[in-house]
């Protein structure tokens, strides 16, 4: 009696465990069948930019916009829809509909379908549009200013502007940011001016390098005396700009920051084992209240609707905010500076990244295993995929330590801070 008991329970849970995987296994194929969509949208726009039959129907549909999205004209705009978006959708059906066909042929049911009626759906609204009706469909071409920081991982109003305004050539992505991402066009450098701090130090000198080879105008920042010894690659240096500034007096170059669309804060001294008054003035003074200066004068220059698209910051807290640094003072002055960006980022003014670098060889730090070269190039790397927090390290602790500490640090500055009413 018992045996059969058993027996009749092992099969019904059997039975349940064989239909929840499938169910499952539905709605996975479900939702992967809309993430190809996007997809293959995300790569006929790319083919619109380079595949000669499609780009002057793509170009009517940059033509069709002001710099703050109005349409030039509703004749033109309508045009760009029946010739552009109605092609891109009608694409989409058609190959998320062969693909749910071979699924279904090899076993997987009909789930896969659910990316062709939602391709359907865009179809339906582009030629709407090219008729002059269901206009508030085109969410990313809303008229007005922009008034929120570029999306991460979705596609918003900010995100596609920079597609048509700031660089063609990158910010492909119509609803996720996947493609881009993987791309590394989900932010452009090319033609981007580009100023950063420290810049005659090792990775100050690497970065100058690594950013001219991706297209950006660099300026190099340095408080060294002779500018003119200022090492960098003979390839770089007719085109490279140096600037002196000293500690203290950051507002001396505050005209010239009107121009620049990315500020990298990079400079910082390391007193390795010292501990006296003197070390923990020069500490703070460097490490955290001139990168602090620095970013308060950068921060006033993001007066204009296309700067919330356009400019950023992006500041070198490095690895010791979560870890030993084997420098007391370097660690308490990285992470002071390290809370103070967290703090800042709540208001939003512009995105602002933070390198959270590890040990690389450098004069301020003799343990280090990595290359400057190296980090440079994963900085730009990573923040061509646009990642905010760049962790450049071999110390796994630090990709778990770092995030959960951040998490919360912003979570505690948000409940109990407030930002000053103008």
């Amino acid at each position: 009696m018992f045996s059969e008991l058993s027996d009749i329970v092992s099969s019904l849970t059997s039975s349940l465990l064989t239909s929840v995987v499938n169910n499952y296994g539905q709605i996975l194929f479900a939702i992967g069948s809309v993430l190809i969509a996007e997809v293959l949208r995300d790569c006929y726009h790319i083919a619109g930019h380079y595949w000669r039959p499609l780009m002057p129907w793509h170009n009517l549909h940059h033509k069709a916009f002001r710099a703050d999205l109005s349409k030039v004209s509703m004749e033109i705009y309508r045009q760009s829809e029946l010739f552009n978006d109605v092609p891109e959708a009608t694409f989409m059906v058609l190959a998320t509909g062969a693909i749910a066909w071979v699924a279904h042929l090899s076993g997987y049911g009909w789930a896969m379908l659910l990316g062709s009626v939602y391709s359907l759906g865009f179809l339906t609204t582009a030629f709407a549009r090219s008729q002059g009706l269901l206009l508030y469909t085109d969410f990313t071409h809303e008229p007005g200013d922009l008034v929120q920081l570029p999306s991460q991982w979705t596609v918003n109003r900010t995100y596609h502007w920079r597609h048509h305004f700031d660089r063609g050539e990158a910010y492909f992505c119509s609803t996720f940011t996947f493609v881009d991402k993987f791309l590394g066009t989900a932010l452009a450098l090319k033609g981007k001016t580009i100023a950063i701090t420290g810049a005659s130090g090792t990775l100050g000198r690497a970065l100058v390098a690594e950013l001219s080879k991706r297209g950006a105008k660099v300026i190099a920042l340095t408080t060294s005396p002779n500018p003119a010894d200022f090492e960098i690659d003979q390839d770089n240096k007719n085109k490279l700009e140096v600037l002196t500034w000293q500690l203290g007096n950051e507002s001396a170059l505050r005209d010239r920051l009107q121009k620049i669309d990315i500020l990298i804060l990079n400079h910082g001294v390391n007193v390795l084992g010292a501990r006296d008054s003197e070390s923990v003035y020069k500490s703070y003074e460097v490490n955290t209240f001139s990168v602090f200066r620095w970013m308060d004068l950068f921060l006033e220059t993001v007066t204009e609707s296309k700067h919330i698209a356009t400019k950023e910051i992006w500041v070198n807290t490095s690895e010791a905010e979560v870890n030993p640094a084997l420098s007391p003072l370097y660690e308490l002055s990285k992470r002071a500076i390290g809370d103070l960006v967290t703090l800042r980022r709540l208001d939003k003014p512009c995105t602002i990244r933070k390198l959270i670098l590890g040990p690389f060889k450098s004069e301020l730090n003799p343990y280090g295993v990595m290359s400057a070269s190296f980090v440079a190039w994963a900085i730009a790397a990573l923040a061509q995929r646009d990642f905010r927090h760049i962790i450049v390290t071999f110390n796994p602790i630090t990709f778990v330590a770092y995030p959960f500490k951040e998490f919360w640090r912003s979570l505690y500055f948000r409940i109990f801070s407030r930002r000053k009413s103008s």
